[in-house]
């Protein structure tokens, strides 16, 4: 009997991949504080840009954009998670199981397109300090944000438009929420032939934007070599916080796509700890680098910290 005559009407999914997990509370609540403390500091570094005109500057806008990518996708993923783990609610209805799906994408290729962006506005910065303004605006800057969201819509419609004609002939997911490796699992055909479209996508934005970040540093190191003792310092620490920033979201992509393409066999316990970590690190991290190590808006923080102990 062909595998589609034994499909099953899906109405919601029930979540498996925590269904081993040793001290299930422990996690949950270890997610949960991360999850809060990453959505606080973004939205405290959002809020503090969009209060203050000073900061109305392309770089600032594009940090900006950067919580809203983060927000959006540890949000995609992590309540969804607590649930789980903490209030033991394991189903998930189709539809909103297909839209955490589309955002959970969504905020990766973002976070992707947004480090670029950043790494090429640090370039033009170093390499043009006069020119700067001139060529990047607040106006073309949003301009260019806005169509690099467009661009990711097209990119992760791909998903949901491969998933939707296929039937289900399971209901239960083996991994810790909806995304596209875990749907496509539940389905009746063999997924090599789609997870293989989807890694060529993968790939190609991965690398690109990758090699791009690193071009765009290989020219900046470039033009600090001509440049004084004074300028390199400044130079670095300008830098500084996007590399820590790169590196926490690239590094465990790398290791999770990257090796398992090769062959490397990963555990589902590994695998759910690096899916976990790149969702949950990259969120916490970015707005606490651009907090403490951008002048205007630390100098900002201490300011509110020392009103505060006056007021008292």
């Amino acid at each position: 009997m062909p595998l589609q005559n034994a499909s099953i009407r899906v109405t919601a999914f029930i979540i498996g991949g925590f269904d081993a997990t040793k001290g299930p509370l422990v996690v949950g609540a270890v997610i949960l504080i991360v999850y809060v403390l990453a959505i606080l500091a973004n939205i405290v570094n959002i809020l503090f840009i969009i209060l203050d005109k000073r900061l109305h500057k392309p770089m600032y806008l594009l940090i900006c954009n950067l919580a809203l990518v983060d927000i959006l996708y540890t949000s995609s993923a992590s309540p969804t998670m607590i649930g789980v783990l903490l209030a033991g609610v394991k189903t998930i209805a189709y539809v909103p199981c297909l839209l955490q799906m589309f955002a959970f994408h969504l905020g990766g290729v973002m976070e992707m397109f947004a480090l670029a962006v950043m790494a090429f506005d640090r370039l033009v910065a170093i390499s043009y300090p006069f020119q700067y303004h001139s060529y990047l605006t607040n106006v073309r800057t949003l301009g260019l944000t806005c169509a690099l969201w467009i661009v990711a819509c097209g990119f992760v419609a791909v998903l949901p438009a491969t998933l939707l004609p296929l039937p289900h002939c399971y209901s239960k997911l083996r991994y810790t929420f909806c995304d596209y490796a875990a749907i496509m699992r539940t389905t009746c055909v063999d997924p090599r032939y789609y997870f293989n479209l989807i890694t060529i996508i993968l790939f190609f934005l991965l690398f690109f934007t990758f090699i791009f970040i690193c071009l765009s540093y290989l020219g900046i190191i470039l033009f600090v070599k001509l440049s004084s003792n004074n300028d390199k310092r400044k130079m670095g620490s300008t830098c500084l916080s996007h590399l820590i920033v790169v590196v926490c979201y690239y590094l465990p992509v790398f290791i999770r796509v990257v090796l398992t393409r090769l062959g490397v066999v990963l555990t589902l316990e590994a695998r759910h700890g690096l899916m976990i970590g790149a969702i949950l690190g990259p969120s916490l991290v970015n707005p606490f680098v651009y907090c403490l190590r951008t002048k205007e808006i630390k100098c900002k923080i201490s300011n509110g910290f020392k009103k505060v102990e006056t007021s008292h």
